[in-house]
This record gives C-alpha cells, sequence and structure tokens, in this order.
C-alpha cells in the first residue's frame, strides 16, 4: 500500500508531531512513516525577506528518494515565501509526489494570540490534506468547507474541514486513486 513519508525538517514542535501524523493519516487513509532533518537547507533562506524559500525547500524535500506511489510532506516551522507572494503555508507539484508544509502561520502565537495546540493542530492537518491533494492532481476548490478550498488567511483555514468534497473525491475517483484518500 503507498504511504506518506512526514519529512520534519528543523525544530517541529515534539507536542504537536504525533497529534499531527495520527491525523493526516486518518484524513488520508494511508500509513505514514516518519523522518527527521535537523538542519534547514541554509541556500533556502532569503535574509532580505527574513522567510524561507518555499519552492528551494521543496526541492530539498523532493532530493529523498520514495518508492513509486508514495507520497512526501515536508513539515517545518519557519516561514515561507514564494517571490509573488508575501507567505505561504505551504507548496506543492500538482500530480507530482512531493509538498512542503509550515506551522509558523498556523499558530494563533504567530498572530499575537494565546498558544493553541488544538488549534494549530487542526488547521495543519487541514493544510496537509490541502497540499498532498495537490500531489494527487485536485486544483483548488469553490467549495468553502473542502480541504481543497484557497486559504489566504489562517482564519480561511478555520472555515474548512480536513476531508475532500463531493466533487473532489469523485476527481479522485475518477482518477482511481480512491482507495489511497477518505
Amino acid at each position: 500500500m503507498p504511504c506518506i513519508h512526514l519529512l520534519q525538517i528543523g525544530d517541529v514542535p515534539l507536542q504537536l508531531s504525533a497529534p499531527i501524523t495520527q491525523g493526516i493519516q486518518n484524513s488520508m487513509g494511508m500509513p505514514i512513516q516518519h523522518h527527521i532533518s535537523k538542519t534547514l537547507p541554509t541556500q533556502t533562506y532569503d535574509a532580505t525577506r527574513g522567510q524561507y524559500h518555499a519552492t528551494r525547500l521543496l526541492e530539498f524535500v523532493e532530493s529523498y528518494t520514495l518508492p513509486s506511489q508514495d507520497l512526501i510532506l515536508g513539515l517545518t516551522h519557519v516561514d515561507l515565501f514564494i517571490p509573488i507572494l508575501t507567505f505561504v503555508f505551504g507548496e506543492a507539484r500538482l500530480n507530482k509526489p512531493s509538498a512542503i508544509l509550515s506551522l509558523c502561520r498556523l499558530t494563533p502565537q504567530f498572530y499575537g494570540l494565546p498558544q493553541n495546540d488544538a488549534l494549530t493542530i487542526q488547521r495543519t492537518i487541514t493544510e496537509a490534506v490541502h497540499e498532498l491533494g495537490h500531489t494527487l492532481g485536485l486544483l483548488h476548490c469553490n467549495q468553502y468547507d473542502c480541504a481543497m478550498h484557497a486559504s489566504r488567511t489562517a482564519d480561511d483555514i478555520d472555515l474548512k474541514t480536513h476531508h475532500y468534497c463531493p466533487r473532489c473525491t469523485q476527481h479522485l475517483h475518477a482518477q482511481n486513486i480512491s482507495h489511497r484518500c477518505t
């Protein structure tokens, strides 16, 4: 059975790791193998912006060799950007096996609010399912509560579930990969 390789890059808080892993596994219906990379690649940091270039970090994730049919999700704590946007929560390759996701802007503390691990975990699972959906060929969805709906703010994420809507699920069925996702 295909699986998801979860690659922790840098200092992902330990108390979040297990519930995030379990939530992604439950939502995607695929087993997860855990990998840890303690160092962030220095070439991905942009000192001018004070952020990490998401595409370059995604290329680092892609350097890991995977069995065919498996997916890989890099999970980090650093703030990500792409040149045309101020920030991104994550990035994925459409119909390719790799994605990257940052916890940075998913935490309430980033916005000056009290720490809320349950909210951070929920947002992370939802956005992980979103990015992994792109790897499975799903585009952004116009249904606001679908995991594939585009999120421009953390509040947008809070409106979504960590499941695909019937239309996105039907798209996965049409591609014959429904057994991989629930």
